[in-house]
């Protein structure tokens, strides 16, 4: 509360409308900005997908370990519906619906967060959300961190783009020629 974020606040809705307004140019010009790359595609394609065999096998063992207790977690979180009459004539219950599209952001800046990517993935895959994508920032190389294509490929992912930011928010959002 002692910060003043205007500044911040007004860059932040600056790239929101700049993304709306011009998608992919947007896009683009902001990876070359902010990560110092510039990027005619920004899905991950098939070979980039084939480094995420190359991160150490303890790694594969702990994000697989990850997996399972985050997944035996919100298994357990699903119930069926309880209906409740709460007096004659009124009956009330819960019901869970997943949602049927889901943009996830997973951070990349100064380290690769695959752990996001575990504890935003697993229970959209659980809830059973029918399409799953996700952007986060490449890095300088231009590629997306091996372990975080692990984790991927581990939960079921498999529309991943090489997007960070407020712009990877933006076109998550209101969508692009590229994400839609």
């Amino acid at each position: 509360p002692s910060q003043d974020f205007t500044t911040v606040k007004d860059i932040v809705k600056n790239i929101l409308n700049d993304v709306k307004q011009r998608g992919d140019e947007a896009l683009k010009d902001y990876t070359k900005q902010f990560d110092k790359i510039e990027l005619d595609n920004f899905l991950i394609g098939a070979e980039e997908w084939q480094t995420a065999n190359n991160i150490p096998e303890d790694l594969k063992t702990a994000i697989q370990l990850s997996i399972k207790n985050v997944s035996a977690f919100h298994a357990a979180r699903q119930q069926p519906v309880q209906k409740i009459k709460t007096m004659p004539g009124v009956v009330c219950w819960r019901k869970s619906v997943a949602i049927d599209k889901v943009g996830l952001y997973i951070p990349g800046g100064t380290a690769p967060l695959f752990s996001t990517l575990i504890m935003l993935g697993v229970p959209a895959t659980i809830a059973g959300c029918q399409e799953i994508i996700l952007c986060t920032p490449p890095q300088k190389n231009g590629l997306v961190h091996p372990a975080v294509l692990y984790a991927a490929q581990q939960i079921g992912i498999t529309k991943i783009y090489k997007i960070g930011g407020a712009q990877a928010i933006a076109a998550m959002a209101y969508g692009t020629k590229t994400i839609n």
